[in-house]
């Protein structure tokens, strides 16, 4: 006679791992509604609850502030998707879109607020979602462009042994879209979110505590409770912010992304026997669960179906005379040529008619200054971290260790260190122009090491063994191994970090500790006080000119090296 064991009878309807999920899931559900209360309240409803340095009250803005950061990630990773692969699969559209993007990364985070707070707030005439819009869109501004770079760069770089198989097994191009390209660019675009979401916490203050003008919007959040202590002077509400970015890091470090880095291990091109592979406790419950695992083949079968619908074209097709592909070229350079009279003529109206001849040289002037710190800071951003990252991307044990600590070190805003350099600057009487200069590149420069771990971690390993084979060491492996294998890599996070250095000027260039000021001169301090000022004719002077600097720089420097690193050192 057998016994009555109700746990076996629970064990098959629900495993340990399948409650935990449960726990998890619910925990998200109840988050996301919790956050998404007050969306349509009156934005009269702020004034009513005004913000409060109380620590009881953190809890609650860092989930705000966390769920702006991912709807502006989901936001940046459908526009990575989707632009980045029209602008690497199209040779045309990829002239227009790949300096546009260019563009986009120079106008600093200050510009697009400035701009287009009034748009987003008319979409909600007189309720909070409008501003939490603009806020989002903000955020969205400072994650989209180092990921639609890292994805392109992977898209060009793909090895055309990989290529050539997908195209021996038949795939359409949707099926190779996401049977082999997404796969291959996974783990450089994981790398490339984390960061985003750090560079969302950089500044997460200019987002949160918008101020355009006479419009002043201080959203609940960490980002205003930041600029609330920094204006108060308050030294422990600025340490309860940064005990609160800590956790939140950690927390969705371990349930996002930790998981995410374990996950992608699986499309490394080249898969080293006996190596530690990364693993998350959140990723083993994934994939124990009854529960995770349903909605997961049912996303597969909706993939599969959509890669089924899209046949192939296994017949060739016939050849197709010139004329129609010289009118799509014709009409294709025709839009360009008409959004490019079109633009010059709004910086005619714009700029060039009210702006006199000496305001600018002195905004070119201020644009040099900048420059100049943007270079220095660069170069030695990339001697310190290029070496760490390569040390760290072959060791993926010790990526474990770092990854979080960077992203909390790239999440860190320069305006939490306003009390240190302020206090610094006006005891001792330095120069601010050089002791401000650090705070640009204090979240930037991680993108280089990010970038770097991710191309480091894919050097194959007959390449490392080759060169243990004949011994090479030293300064030789450096130069004919490990550099050549991250260029392509560090190329990607110098650009993004490059642009980002320029945008982080204007929190950096001026540095506010209550009622005392400290700035630096340059083209980011210009900006910032045009912002505070309402000066649209100042804003949209100095944001075109760091966009013409910066896309310069990178028509005339970043991108050659770019195109010789993707040309000679591609893996293939």
């Amino acid at each position: 006679m057998t016994r009555f064991e109700p746990l076996v009878i629970l064990r098959d309807v629900a495993t340990r791992w399948d409650v935990l999920a449960f726990i998890v899931v619910i925990g998200l559900v109840v988050f996301l509604g919790e956050t998404s209360r007050g969306l349509f309240a009156p934005l009269t409803a702020l004034e009513l609850t005004p913000m409060s340095l109380d620590p009881s009250h953190l809890p609650e803005y860092a989930a705000r502030t966390t769920f702006r950061m991912f709807a502006a990630l989901a936001l940046s990773l459908v526009f990575t998707l989707t632009y980045a692969t029209w602008a690497a699969k199209s040779e045309r559209a990829g002239k227009l879109l790949v300096p546009i993007l260019d563009i986009l990364q120079s106008v600093p985070i200050l510009g697009f607020i400035s701009i287009t707070v009034v748009f987003f707030m008319s979409l909600a005439p007189g309720r909070v979602l409008g501003a939490e819009f603009a806020a989002i869109f903000a955020i969205f501004t400072s994650q989209a462009w180092n990921m639609a770079f890292s994805f392109y760069q992977s898209l060009r770089t793909v090895p055309v042994e990989l290529m050539e198989a997908a195209e021996s097994f038949r795939l359409s191009p949707w099926m190779r879209f996401w049977q082999l390209e997404v796969p291959f660019g996974m783990p450089a675009l994981i790398w490339n979110m984390m960061m985003s979401m750090s560079g969302g916490w950089f500044f997460v203050v200019a987002s949160e505590s918008i101020s355009v003008g006479h419009t002043t919007v201080a959203l609940p959040g960490v980002g205003s409770y930041i600029a609330l202590a920094i204006a108060q002077k308050n030294l422990t509400a600025i340490g309860w912010a940064i005990a609160t970015m800590l956790i939140v890091i950690l927390a969705y470090d371990q349930l996002i992304f930790r998981p995410l880095v374990a996950w992608v291990d699986r499309f490394r091109v080249e898969q080293e026997p006996g190596v530690r592979v990364p693993d998350s406790w959140a990723l083993t419950m994934m994939r124990r669960s009854r529960i995770i695992q349903a909605a997961t083949l049912a996303f597969h079968a909706a993939v599969m179906f959509t890669s089924r619908a899209v046949k192939r074209k296994d017949k060739p097709a016939a050849p197709v005379a010139n004329k129609p592909k010289r009118s799509l070229d014709l009409l294709w350079v025709s839009l360009i040529i008409a959004a490019v009279v079109l633009g010059l003529w709004h910086i005619v109206v714009v700029l060039i008619q009210n702006t006199p001849l000496r305001e600018a040289l002195q905004v070119c002037g201020l644009a040099t200054l900048t420059m100049l710190r943007v270079f220095i800071l660069i170069a030695l951003a990339s001697l310190i971290w290029v070496p760490i990252g390569v040390w760290v991307g072959m060791r993926p044990r010790a990526a474990q260790i770092v990854q979080p600590i960077a992203q909390f070190m790239a999440a860190f805003p320069a305006n939490l260190l306003f009390p240190i350099a302020v206090y610094g600057i006006v005891r001792w009487k330095l120069n601010p122009d050089i002791y401000l200069s650090p705070l640009m590149i204090l979240g930037t420069q991680w993108y280089i090491l990010f970038n770097v771990i991710a191309g480091a971690s894919q050097i194959p390993a007959e390449m490392r063994y080759v060169a243990a084979n004949f011994r090479v060491t030293g300064w030789l492996w450096w130069r004919k191994v490990a550099l050549p294998a991250v260029l392509p890599f560090y190329v990607t996070g110098a650009i993004t970090a490059s642009g980002g250095s320029w945008n982080a000027a204007i929190v950096a260039e001026l540095a506010s500790w209550g009622d005392t000021h400290v700035q630096a001169r340059g083209l980011g301090s210009y900006i910032a006080e045009a912002t505070t000022a309402g000066d649209f004719h100042r804003i949209v002077l100095g944001i075109g000119t760091m966009s013409l600097f910066v896309v310069i720089i990178n028509r005339l420097f970043w991108r050659p090296l770019y195109y010789y690193a993707e040309r000679k050192y591609r893996l293939t």
